[in-house]
């Protein structure tokens, strides 16, 4: 049996913002950074809790990953918080399910408010040494 898309559903549902671990302080009630701008580009979806690290064995931690964000779609974003290796890998699942097309949030310090930013891994053009 073939499923049917419901167009009208799937432009209709929000952009979801994968907030990749949550913010250090949050358990305490107190978190160090405020990410509530980053609302504006849809609604959050926390994958990890604060204290998770990468150590030694990662495979339980990547398949985690995998599943939250298994439903990454064009229209979503992620919010890089909390241990780099885990950015790393968060972005990595992505790229892998996008074929290298997806968007993240970039801070910016002086303006105090998020940036989209379009990354594309293959997009052609000079590369300057």
């Amino acid at each position: 049996m073939v499923e049917s898309i419901n167009y009208k559903e799937v432009k209709e549902t929000p952009s979801i913002v994968y907030v990749i671990q949550e913010i250090a302080g949050t358990r305490e009630g107190r978190p160090k950074i405020n990410i509530m701008g980053a609302a504006q580009y849809g609604v959050f979806k926390f994958l990890l809790p604060e204290m998770s690290q990468m150590i030694f064995s990662p495979g339980p931690l990547i398949f985690k990953l995998r599943k939250g964000l298994q439903k990454y779609r064009a229209k979503d974003f992620l919010l890089l918080t909390g241990d780099p290796a885990i950015i790393g890998v968060a972005c990595s699942i992505v790229s892998d399910i996008t074929n290298g097309k997806y968007s993240l949030l970039k801070w910016d310090k002086q303006e105090r408010k998020y940036y989209p930013i379009e990354i594309n891994l293959h997009e052609k053009g000079q590369i300057d040494e």
